[in-house]
C-alpha cells in the first residue's frame, strides 16, 4: 500500500497507532462516577507525548491558556489532533483547583474589607477622649524624662569613673615617681657614702723591695709672653676676669631671684632694696655690662639702680605696686619678665658675655625703662592730684576751726591737721621736686580760698535810700507790711500773700545760722513774681472792662506805696514824699473824678526810683523808664517787677549789717517758736524717723561687729543714731516724702530735695565716666572734670548729648561706641525714674552714703582730720573722683544742719531718747 492512499483514507488521524475516540465516548467517560484515568504505558507515552520541559508554564494572572475559552480550543485542537486523553483531565482539574482557590482568597479579602469597614465606622461614630491622648502624651514625656534620667546618671557615673580612675592613675605615677626618686636619693647618698670611706681608706703604696727607678716628673709647660705689652694684655684680661666674678659673686650673695621675693613680704622687700649694700652691688654690676647710663651724673646713675631693681619688686609683688591692671601695666609687666628671661643668663655665666648678649640686654633693659618711666609718670600725676586734694581738705578744716572763740576746737584739730600736712608735703616734694610741690600747694590752697571766700557781688548793693544802723539798734522786721484795702483789693492781693516776696522770719534766722553769708536770691523770687504780676494785670484787665478797673487802681497804688515806704527812712524826706505822692484818698477821688493820669504817675516814679535803688540796680531803672508802652497794665507788671528787685536789695543789706545779731538770736528764736507751736505735743513724725535711724543703725553695727569684740568706736549713741538719720534723709536718689520729714527738720526740706537731687546726678554722671574709663582702658583715679561739668546741665533724657560731652575729647571706636550707648541708656533711665537698679550706680550710691555717714560720725578730732586727709584718696578709688569737692561741701552743709538742729531741738530730741529707752527698758 502507498502512503499517498493511507494519508489519503486517514487525513484526521496523524498518529495511526493512537486509538480514534468518538467525542461522545469521551463526554461519557467525563461525565461518569468513575474518574480512574487510564494512562498508556510508558514506552507507548514517551513515544507520542513531549517531554514537560518543553512545556511552556501557565501563568496564573495573564496566560490565555487557564481561561475556558482556551480549555474547549486546546481540547478541540487536541480532539482534532489526537492529543492524550489524561493531559487533558488533569488539566481540567488543575484549572478547576486554581479557580476554587482564588474564589476562596477572593472571600476572604471581601470579609477583612468588611471587617475593617466596620471597625472604622464604629471608631468615627464612638465620641473622641481627649483626655486619652493628653494621657498618653504626658506617659510620653515622662517616659522621656525618665530615660533622659537614666541617659544622665549613666553618663555621671562614667565620668565619676572616668575621674576615679584618672586621680588614680596620677596617684600611681605621683607614688612610682616619689620611689623612683627615693631610690635615686638612696644610691646617691650609697655612692657618696663608698666614696667618703675610699678617700678614708686609702694608703700609700707598699715600697718595693726591687731598687727604686727614678721615675720622670711630669713638667707643666709655661707659657712665657713674648714681650712686655702681652704680658701687660695677659694681666689685664685676669685681673678683668676677676673682677668681674667677684661683681657677679657679690650680686649672687643679695639673693635677689624672683622666687625669694615672691616668698619675703613686700615691706621686707622694699627695705631690703633700699639698702646700701644692695645699691652699690648693683651699681657696679650695671656698670659691668654697661647699663649704669651717664656715670659721672650721681641722679642719673641711682636713677638706673632703682629702676632696675623695680624689676624685681613689680613681678615680685604687682598688687601692691600697680594700682590696677591696665593696658600699661600689663605691658610694664610684660618689659620686666622680658627684662629678667635675657638678665638671667648673662648672670649665671661668669665668662665674659658675648656682645649678641649684651646688645639684647640693653634693648630689653631700654625697652623696660621707657615703659617704666611712662607708667611713673601717668601714676604719680594721679597721685600728685590725689595729694594736692587731701592737702587743700586739710587747710579748709583748719581755715573753718582756727577761728573758734573758746579755742578747743582748733587746738584739737592743730596738731592732727599739722601732722598728716607735714606727711603728705613729704611725698610730694619727693614725687614732685621741692620747687614744684611748694608751687603747686601754694596755687591749689588758693584757688581754694578763692572759690570758698566771700562771694562780691559784681556792684554795689547798698541801697541809696537806706542808711546804716546804729551799734545799739535791733534788727528790723523783715516781713513785708500789707495795708488794708477793700474786700476786692484784698481778692486781688491774694496772690502776693500765697506768693510772699521775702521769706519769713524764722526762714531768714534758720538760713542765717547755717551760713553766716546768707542772701536772698533774686532769680528765682523774681521769675515767681512775674508771674503773680502777670495774673494780677489780667485780673485787672477783666475789672477794666466789667467797670470796676477804680477799686484795682486804688489797690494797685496802695501796694506800691507800702513797698515803697518800706525801703526808706521814716522821717525823712523821701519818705515824705511818698507819703503825700501817693495818697490813697487822694488817688481813689482822682479816679472817680477821671482824672487819674497814668502818665504822670509814671513819670513820678522814673524820677523816685533813681533815688531809692542801688547802683547795681540803675541799669533796670532806666529801662523801665524809657519804656513808652501805650498799654498801662503791662506798665504797671514792670513796675512791680523793678520794686520787687529793690524790696530784695533793701532787705539783704538789712541782713547783711544785722546779721551777727540775728544769728546770735536764732538758737534762742527758733526754740521759742518751736515751743509755742507744739508746746508738749509729742513729735510724731520725729519719733518715728528716730526709730527708723536706730534700727538701722544696730543693723549696721551688727554686720560690722560680726562676733568680735565691741569697741568704743563701734558702739551705739545717740549722736550715730542722728547722723544716720540724718545721712538718710541727705542722701539718696528720691523724693523725700512728707510723712518722712520730722517736724525738727521741716525748714530743711528744701535743703534736702536740692541735695538728693544732687547726689542723683553725681551717681549718674559718674557711673558714666566710670564705664568710660573702664571701657577705654583708662585710670579710673583720673579726673574727667571738663566731661562731668558738661553733662552736669544736661538733661537725663538726652543719651546723645553725653556720647558727645566724651567725644569732644577722647575718640570711641565704634565697638566701645556701642556698649557705652547701651549703657549710658539704662544709666539714665534710673536718673528719670529717681531710682536705683544698675548696678554701678548702686555701688556709687553706697560709696557716697559710707562716706558722708563715716565723716559725720567721726567721735574725735584724730578721726575727723583722718577722714578728710583721705577723702580725695577713698572718692578717688572708688570712681568718684571729679566730685571730691562736691562731696565735701555736701558733708559740711550736713554737719552744720546736724549743729544747728540740734542746738535748737536738744530738749525735745532728749525726751525722745528718753521716751524710747524707757520703752525699751526690761519689765516695762
Amino acid at each position: 500500500m502507498r502512503r499517498s492512499d493511507c494519508s489519503d483514507r486517514e487525513p484526521d488521524n496523524p498518529h495511526p497507532l493512537q486509538p480514534i475516540i468518538s467525542e461522545e465516548t469521551q463526554d461519557l467517560m467525563m461525565s461518569s462516577d468513575n474518574d480512574t484515568v487510564h494512562a498508556p504505558p510508558a514506552h507507548l507515552a514517551a513515544r507520542f507525548y513531549k517531554s514537560s520541559s518543553y512545556r511552556r508554564k501557565s501563568s496564573a494572572t495573564s496566560s490565555r491558556r487557564n481561561s475556558l475559552s482556551s480549555h474547549h480550543s486546546s481540547r478541540s485542537s487536541r480532539s482534532a489532533h489526537g492529543g492524550p486523553y489524561s493531559t487533558h483531565i488533569a488539566q481540567h482539574l488543575r484549572r478547576a483547583s486554581i479557580i476554587e482557590t482564588r474564589k476562596a482568597r477572593l472571600a476572604d479579602r471581601a470579609a477583612h474589607a468588611e471587617q475593617v469597614r466596620l471597625r472604622a465606622a464604629m471608631a468615627k461614630a464612638a465620641p473622641r477622649n481627649s483626655t486619652t491622648s493628653e494621657e498618653r502624651a504626658l506617659a510620653a514625656q515622662q517616659a522621656r524624662e525618665k530615660f533622659l534620667a537614666q541617659v544622665a546618671a549613666s553618663c555621671a557615673e562614667e565620668v565619676k569613673r572616668a575621674k576615679r580612675v584618672a586621680e588614680d592613675t596620677k596617684e600611681k605615677k605621683a607614688a612610682e615617681h616619689l620611689k623612683l626618686k627615693e631610690d635615686m636619693l638612696e644610691r646617691l647618698a650609697e655612692a657618696e657614702r663608698r666614696r667618703s670611706l675610699l678617700q678614708q681608706s686609702q694608703r700609700r703604696p707598699r715600697t718595693s723591695t726591687l731598687p727604686s727607678v727614678e721615675e720622670k716628673k711630669f713638667v707643666p709647660k709655661t707659657w712665657k709672653p713674648r714681650n712686655d705689652t702681652e704680658a701687660a694684655r695677659a694681666i689685664q684680661r685676669a685681673w678683668r676676669n676677676t673682677k668681674r666674678r667677684r661683681v657677679v659673686t657679690e650680686f649672687l650673695e643679695l639673693g635677689l631671684t624672683l622666687e625669694n621675693i615672691q616668698k619675703t613680704s613686700f615691706e621686707d622687700v622694699s627695705g631690703l632694696l633700699s639698702q646700701d649694700k644692695v645699691l652699690e652691688s648693683t651699681s657696679r654690676l650695671l656698670g659691668l655690662y654697661g647699663l649704669q647710663g651717664d656715670a659721672a651724673d650721681s641722679t642719673s646713675e641711682n636713677a638706673a639702680v632703682r629702676t632696675f631693681l623695680s624689676t624685681f619688686l613689680v613681678l615680685g609683688h604687682p598688687a601692691q605696686v600697680l594700682s590696677k591692671e591696665g593696658e600699661q601695666e600689663k605691658d610694664l609687666l610684660e618689659k620686666a619678665r622680658n627684662l629678667l628671661l635675657v638678665f638671667d643668663p648673662v648672670l649665671t655665666s661668669f665668662s665674659t658675655p658675648s656682645t649678641a648678649q649684651l646688645e639684647s640686654l640693653s634693648e630689653a633693659y631700654a625697652s623696660f625703662q621707657t615703659a617704666f618711666t611712662a607708667w611713673k609718670d601717668h601714676d604719680s600725676s594721679v597721685l600728685l592730684d590725689t595729694m594736692l586734694a587731701q592737702f587743700v581738705e586739710l587747710d579748709a578744716i583748719w581755715q573753718s576751726v582756727k577761728n573758734d572763740k573758746d579755742g578747743h576746737v582748733a587746738d584739737d584739730y592743730r596738731e592732727g591737721i599739722q601732722h598728716n600736712q607735714t606727711l603728705l608735703l613729704v611725698r610730694l616734694k619727693r614725687l614732685a621736686g621741692t620747687d614744684r610741690a611748694m608751687k603747686m600747694i601754694k596755687e591749689a590752697i588758693r584757688k581754694s580760698r578763692k572759690a570758698k571766700g566771700k562771694k562780691k557781688p559784681a556792684g554795689d548793693v547798698r541801697p541809696r535810700a537806706a542808711s546804716l544802723p546804729s551799734a545799739g539798734a535791733t534788727a528790723p522786721s523783715l516781713t513785708p507790711i500789707e495795708a488794708s484795702v477793700s474786700d476786692t483789693a484784698a481778692e486781688t492781693l491774694a496772690h502776693r500773700r500765697a506768693a510772699p516776696l521775702l521769706p519769713d522770719n524764722r526762714t531768714i534766722m534758720h538760713e542765717l545760722a547755717i551760713n553766716k553769708e546768707y542772701r536772698i536770691d533774686t532769680k528765682p523770687k523774681t521769675d515767681m513774681r512775674e508771674n503773680v504780676i502777670r495774673e494780677v494785670s489780667e485780673t485787672m484787665r477783666q475789672g477794666l472792662e466789667s467797670d470796676f478797673g477804680d477799686i484795682f487802681v486804688i489797690a494797685m497804688a496802695e501796694t506800691i506805696r507800702e513797698k515803697l515806704l518800706g525801703l526808706v527812712v521814716p522821717g525823712k524826706s523821701l519818705h515824705t514824699l511818698i507819703s503825700e505822692s501817693l495818697d490813697t484818698a487822694m488817688i481813689a477821688d482822682q479816679v472817680k473824678m477821671g482824672a487819674f493820669s497814668y502818665q504822670q504817675f509814671f513819670s513820678f516814679m522814673n524820677s523816685l526810683l533813681p533815688k531809692i535803688c542801688a547802683p547795681v540796680r540803675d541799669a533796670e531803672v532806666k529801662a523801665l523808664a524809657e519804656d513808652e508802652t501805650d498799654d498801662p497794665i503791662e506798665r504797671l507788671a514792670r513796675l512791680n517787677y523793678v520794686i520787687d528787685l529793690l524790696s530784695i536789695d533793701h532787705a539783704n543789706f538789712s541782713l547783711q549789717m544785722n546779721a551777727p545779731l540775728l544769728i546770735r538770736e536764732a538758737t534762742g528764736y527758733e526754740q521759742r517758736w518751736f515751743a509755742n507751736t507744739y508746746g508738749s505735743e509729742t513729735l510724731v513724725k520725729t519719733s518715728q524717723w528716730w526709730m527708723r535711724a536706730k534700727k538701722k543703725t544696730e543693723e549696721e553695727m551688727a554686720r560690722r561687729s560680726n562676733g568680735s569684740t565691741s569697741t568704743p568706736s563701734s558702739r551705739m549713741t545717740p549722736d550715730k543714731i542722728y547722723m544716720q538719720g540724718l545721712v538718710d534723709l541727705a542722701i539718696g536718689v528720691g523724693e523725700v516724702q512728707e510723712a518722712d520729714l520730722p517736724e525738727t527738720l521741716e525748714l530743711d526740706g528744701v535743703r534736702l530735695k536740692r541735695m538728693r537731687t544732687d547726689v542723683l546726678r553725681m551717681v549718674v554722671i559718674s557711673a558714666i565716666l566710670l564705664t568710660a574709663k573702664n571701657l577705654m582702658r583708662r585710670d579710673v583715679r583720673s579726673q574727667w572734670k571738663e566731661q562731668a561739668q558738661r553733662m552736669w546741665d544736661l538733661p537725663f533724657h538726652d543719651a546723645p548729648a553725653f556720647i558727645g560731652a566724651i567725644e569732644s575729647r577722647y575718640a570711641l571706636p565704634p565697638t566701645t561706641k556701642t556698649q557705652l550707648s547701651g549703657t549710658i541708656e539704662r544709666i539714665l533711665l534710673d536718673g528719670r525714674n529717681r531710682q536705683v537698679t544698675h548696678a554701678v550706680v548702686k555701688v556709687l550710691l553706697h560709696k557716697i552714703t559710707t562716706h558722708v555717714y563715716n565723716r559725720l560720725s567721726a567721735s574725735s578730732a584724730d578721726e575727723r582730720v583722718k577722714g578728710a586727709s583721705t577723702a580725695s584718696q577713698v572718692l578717688s578709688s572708688g570712681g568718684l573722683p571729679e566730685f571730691v569737692v562736691q562731696i565735701g561741701a555736701l558733708v559740711d552743709e550736713v554737719q552744720k544742719v546736724a549743729e544747728v538742729d540740734r542746738e535748737a531741738h536738744g530738749k525735745w530730741y532728749d525726751g525722745i531718747i528718753e521716751e524710747v529707752n524707757r520703752d525699751e527698758a526690761p519689765g516695762v
